[in-house]
């Protein structure tokens, strides 16, 4: 081969040949186009153990358990599915093939109807075993599916799931390259990847909140989500049926203006007789413009810090590549068509919604973008500042823009599309991040730890962020529970192999 990229028929004789593994695999929706992957290579007998499919929600139900949520193509389904047939394949071949390698493939996936009134996407997911007779490890994403015609999308589910086996097999000590290699024979017009997660014994050391801000790096998907717990979570599905209240920001770090936008903003959001009060997510959303603030790239350890934090406060976090407002909001729509969508921002921001230089690509222009990003039941909700010079509040309806613009903000406040925050606290307003961060790395002045919550404080003077210059001995605690940490995990490794 060498070194050229391997076409989907060699991996999967590759795996054919390989006697250390065998399993089975369970597909619908798609065909069963993995299989077929397999048995068309040649040498199949090696490797599979057996092909199944329930395209029959009756028999698929009296196979794995009805879904609570009615839907068969969700990852509740998926994992069902993965653990009865990893199941199986103990409970019947574990005496006979003692130094086999197990695994179970599956996926749930629902492509274009003849109607083509449906948006193409599916689950995939792989329980294996690295060692003869040890625990399984599991590998799930989430895809969506972009070709215009069914055939055409089975037959990237095929390609991908092939690419899933082959990369947990031959590729397990290579995280980077086992999440790229997913793409291999595949183009981004084609397949989103927007939801990866990868556990068990020997994945120990792996990250996922990484793996996913990879994903978005990489250009395999636009967006990125986690839960409040740091959970990596679909987007679709945990948006699904929500309003959605979403605060752009490098959170670098996270003050009280942050919170205060955040609460501020709710309270106006819950207010609007459209929103149900009982279905509302509120989310973070980091740009990787905004990880990538300083032009030194993007430092891993303090993405994973910044999460963690803004999980601490209770807020969800999203990661997108969506610089301009309106390509978020369309994105966020296409998840939500019929509920609403609050942007909560600060009144500088709207410069970033008001500057042509973001709508060049647009063949209409601003007046386009105007109609994405206001289109689709959205409100902004504006905070205001203090200028530094004057003290004067500014809001949006003093923020100044060019003429023509200003008609255009004007119709949006007349319409309550974007409205002021009025009940803000005054005394936190002169609080700008850039200060704070500032303060922090200087660490000669310490009213930072007034700017922003206890919590924060907390996160930055036990593990030294932000660069806050810790005393020798503290910034050396911290490096030696990282090491041992991963120490630990290490030797956790090497002794599986063993």
């Amino acid at each position: 081969m060498n070194g050229r990229m391997l076409t989907t028929k060699q991996k999967a004789l590759q795996l054919n040949l390989d006697a250390r593994i065998y399993g089975s695999y369970a597909e619908i929706g798609a065909g069963q186009e993995v299989a077929a992957a397999f048995f068309k290579a040649g040498a199949a007998s090696g490797t599979i153990a057996k092909t199944m499919s329930a395209y029959d929600m009756k028999f698929s139900d009296a196979i794995y358990g009805p879904e609570k949520s009615g839907r068969y193509v969700c990852e509740a389904r998926l994992l069902k599915m993965l653990k009865k047939e990893f199941r199986l394949l103990e409970e019947r071949l574990s005496q006979s093939r003692p130094e086999t390698n197990f695994f179970a493939f599956a996926n749930t996936v629902e492509v274009l109807n003849f109607q083509k009134t449906n948006n193409g996407h599916g689950w995939l997911g792989l329980r294996f075993q690295a060692n003869p007779q040890t625990s399984p490890n599991e590998f799930v994403i989430h895809v969506n599916l972009l070709d215009n015609h069914k055939f055409l999308q089975e037959q990237v589910i095929g390609i991908l799931g092939v690419n899933m086996i082959y990369a947990c097999y031959y590729y397990a000590d290579k995280p980077d390259l086992l999440l790229t290699s997913l793409m291999d024979n595949l183009s981004r017009d084609r397949v989103e990847i927007d939801m990866v997660r990868i556990t068990g014994p020997d994945f120990e050391h792996i990250d996922n909140r990484i793996m996913s801000l990879k994903l978005v790096k990489n250009g395999m998907s636009n967006a990125a989500l986690f839960d409040t717990k740091g959970k990596v979570r679909q987007p679709s599905e945990y948006l699904y049926k929500k309003n959605i209240l979403a605060l752009r920001g490098r959170f670098r770090p996270v003050t009280h203006v942050n919170m205060d936008i955040f609460e501020r903003s709710k309270e106006l959001f819950l207010d609007d007789p459209d929103v149900d009060p009982d279905a509302v997510v509120v989310l973070a959303e980091l740009t990787l413009k905004n990880l990538n603030a300083e032009g030194e790239g993007i430092d891993e350890q303090d993405f994973l810090d910044r999460v963690d934090i803004l999980g601490s406060l209770g807020k969800a976090v999203m990661i997108s590549n969506y610089q301009e407002y309106y390509r978020l909001v369309s994105y966020l729509s296409s998840l939500n068509r019929q509920r609403k969508i609050g942007l909560a921002l600060g009144v500088y921001s709207l410069a970033d919604i008001f500057n042509p230089r973001f709508y060049n690509e647009l063949k209409g222009g601003f007046l386009e973008a105007y109609g994405r990003l206001f289109g689709h039941n959205v409100v902004a909700y504006v905070y205001p500042s203090s200028d530094t010079a004057s003290g004067e509040l500014i809001t949006s309806e003093n923020f100044e823009l060019k003429s023509e613009f200003k008609y255009l903000c004007n119709y949006l406040i007349a319409n309550n599309q974007i409205i002021d925050i009025q009940n803000f606290k005054n005394s936190i307003l002169h609080i700008f991040s850039d200060d704070v961060l500032a303060m922090i790395r200087k660490g000669e002045d310490e009213s930072w730890r007034d700017m922003v919550p206890k919590e924060v404080v907390k996160a930055i003077s036990q593990k030294c962020l932000f660069g806050y210059p810790c005393s020798i001995e503290e910034q050396q605690q911290a490096e030696l529970k990282r090491k041992k940490e991963e120490a630990k995990r290490e030797a956790l490794r090497e002794a599986r192999k063993v």
